[in-house]
């Protein structure tokens, strides 16, 4: 099975990282493509350029083998969808499960989301949940019509949907932009060459 992370990820944060990491591990994850969105279509401007951002997950995830920096979204014109994302792996890589890694917060949005119906067609959704996260509203309800174990997803059809629990990291990119316009040290919540980046200014 291969793990799809997409995200704006403005800036890479050590919360994305232990997402993917623990995620890979209890499904047993081939391994994860990082996805960055080179025009994210469900928010305003991102702080880092689209350049800067993929480079700095290059950089970031670079000792990490299991773990892939695809550009796919950066390459292709238009915002980046992930309907079109997961297509374009599907036809890549046919006949292998695909599996869609996010967090409660993206995973309670997803029904708004893009084409969300194609998405559930071609992939199954990780969701990446921790106390007190809890899905609601529609995604609550195709949380308990699609939920999953991790011993039924290998050859399953796509579109089943399994929370996995992970360890509590509260970081949010939000809140890292904040400390960057307050000047503040952004050290030990992201990876070292998101540091270092922010320290040039």
């Amino acid at each position: 099975m291969i793990g799809v992370f997409g995200g704006t990820f403005d800036p890479i944060h050590i919360g994305h990282l232990r997402l993917a990491t623990e995620v890979a591990e209890a499904l047993d994850l081939e391994r994860v493509h990082l996805v960055p969105a080179a025009i994210p279509p469900h928010r305003g401007e991102p702080l880092l350029d689209a350049d800067t951002r993929l480079s700095l997950v290059a950089e970031s995830i670079r000792d990490e083998p299991s773990f892939v920096l695809d550009d796919r979204e950066h390459r292709r014109e238009g915002p980046s969808y992930t309907s079109d994302t997961l297509a374009e792996f599907a036809a890549e890589f046919p006949g292998e499960s695909l599996v869609l890694l996010m967090g409660m917060d993206a995973f309670n949005g997803l029904p708004d989301w893009h084409e969300v119906d194609r998405i559930l067609e071609l992939a199954h959704v990780a969701v990446a949940t921790r106390p007190g996260a809890e899905a609601r509203g529609t995604a609550r309800q195709w949380l308990d019509a699609r939920r999953a174990s991790v011993g039924e997803l290998p050859g399953a059809a796509p579109g089943r949907i399994l929370p996995v629990e992970i360890t509590r990291l509260d970081i949010s990119a939000t809140g890292l932009r904040a400390m960057v316009e307050q000047g503040r040290s952004l050290r030990y919540l992201v990876p070292e060459p998101v540091v270092r980046h922010f320290a040039r200014g």
